[in-house]
């Protein structure tokens, strides 16, 4: 058997998997945020691993002696500092977290960053978040040893090794990700260096072996390899098999991804499209990211009182887009906007505009950034001729309606089972021990396909450019 781990911004999820790929089991442990400070996005180490014993001992009920690898995914780009003596210096700096937007772009405007890594350098990602505390946090800066994104902390616990892999490596502005390894020039030009990072491996290969003493308390057996793993969008592009060129998916999670395999790194900063290495060797993918997706059906089912799954399964068939808008930018945007300063925004509301009109206008508004996304890839050259579909999100039929008719692109709805970067990380342990390569990775198959509504085409289109002109007028006001 194989275990997949998950560390989200949320929880964190845990699955039990067989050879054959069936999922016996799986936990969850919830995990909360901490802001601080406005923009800032923080957690505690601690309760990571806290949150990983809660699922083991959950998944331990069904027995792990067969327990061959464990496979890791988890939210990217967070920055957990530790000193020498492996002790965390201070609450990891997360994902969303925005505080850096200074000095990132300041790192972008070196060349050397977008030439290296073929991103552009976003307040979110690792090495902005070192400059931040460099300048802030003087003294702590002094005792930084070693720099882990957060399911690499995880490892640590579990194997006593500091190592990494490509995928999540590839968020950070220190990797070459053409070369597949860390830059010594971007790591010297944020005054880091390579004995700072961990060791790297593929996804898919091994990173260290379990502690004997972890093994003990959960029954697992000696010598349980604990594979590279994945960044959680990497690694859930195993879990649903797009690990193929030409292959794609859009993750309706707390954040939105649409997310395309290429057996080529085809970088292209410019576009704010993410160019990463996929948790396989010599393959790559390209994502374009919004930061509030289902976080901003969420956020307005709290304004309103209401449950979110409630308020789409109310929505009946689907609408043109009416006058009243919403642009989703709860915390900034990354593609294509790469703005941590804009915020979100409800326009055209009148005394029509009742309960339902604003869940549509939320679900509009995401899927009219996924379709900016969509217009971002195809700048380089990416096509999408469908999309799978996962994530909490891809539960509303009506968002799924939406999002193939803005992006008149067939959404495919796979069978019922998670497929999302516990499962990417389970089938990442099964190749790590038994040497199996992307054969593993196969697609799902699909319950059915939502095809674009070509009724509503022009309505949608008409749709994206009154977003597009409000978009450009708040960019200033907020």
């Amino acid at each position: 058997m194989y275990i997949g781990l998950d560390l989200g911004t949320s929880g964190l999820k845990g699955v039990l998997m067989t050879e054959a790929q069936e999922v016996l089991a799986e936990a969850t442990a919830p995990l909360k945020v901490s802001r601080p400070q406005e923009g800032w996005s923080e957690q505690a180490p601690s309760d990571w691993i806290t949150a990983a014993e809660s699922v083991l001992d959950a998944l331990s009920a069904h027995g792990l002696g067969s327990v061959r690898g464990i496979g890791l995914s988890g939210q990217m780009h967070g920055a957990t500092l530790l000193d020498k003596a492996a002790e965390v210096l201070r609450p990891c700096i997360l994902w969303n977290d925005t505080r850096s937007f200074a000095e990132a772009a300041e790192m972008d405007e070196d060349p050397m960053f977008r030439r290296v890594t073929g991103n552009i350098v976003f307040p979110g990602f690792t090495a902005p978040k070192l400059a931040w505390v460099h300048r802030h946090e003087p003294a702590l800066w002094d005792r930084v040893t070693l720099v882990l994104v957060p399911k690499d902390y995880l490892r640590l616990w579990l194997t006593g090794d500091a190592v990494g892999e490509m995928s999540d490596a590839a968020g950070t502005s220190w990797l070459d990700t053409g070369a597949r390894d860390w830059s010594d020039d971007l790591l010297a030009a944020t005054g880091l260096a390579r004995a700072q990072m961990p060791a790297l491996v593929e996804g898919s290969a091994p990173s260290g072996v379990l502690r004997d003493a972890l093994a003990a308390r959960w029954g697992l057996p000696r010598g349980v390899v604990i594979a590279g793993g994945g960044g959680d969008n990497a690694a859930s592009g195993v879990g649903v098999g797009v690990v193929r060129a030409g292959e794609a998916f859009v993750s309706l999670g707390t954040s939105g991804v649409l997310f395309a395999a290429n057996d080529g790194y085809q970088p292209a900063p410019a576009t704010a499209v993410h160019t990463f290495c996929h948790a396989l060797p010599n393959t790559w993918h390209q994502m374009g990211v919004i930061l509030a997706c289902t976080d901003a059906l969420n956020w307005y089912a709290r304004l309103v009182g209401a449950d979110a799954a409630r308020l789409t399964g109310e929505l009946g068939p689907l609408q043109a887009p009416g006058k009243t808008q919403f642009l989703p930018y709860l915390g900034g945007e990354r593609t294509p906007l790469n703005s941590a300063a804009i915020r979100g925004a409800f326009t055209g509301l009148d005394h029509a505009t009742d309960r339902a009109a604003g869940t549509r206008a939320v679900l509009e508004g995401v899927t009219f950034a996924l379709r900016d996304c969509r217009d971002a890839l195809a700048a380089t050259g990416t096509r999408l001729d469908n999309l799978l579909a996962v994530g909490g999100g891809s539960r509303s039929d009506y968002w799924l309606r939406a999002i193939a008719t803005a992006l008149d692109c067939p959404v495919q709805v796979p069978v019922a089972g998670d497929f999302g970067g516990a499962f990417g990380a389970a089938r990442l342990a099964l190749m790590a021990v038994t040497g199996a390569g992307a054969e593993v990775a196969s697609l799902p198959g699909i319950a059915r396909v939502i095809e674009p509504d070509a009724a509503l085409t022009d309505a949608f289109d008409a749709g994206h450019a009154r977003h597009i002109a409000a978009q450009s007028a708040i960019k200033g006001l907020t």
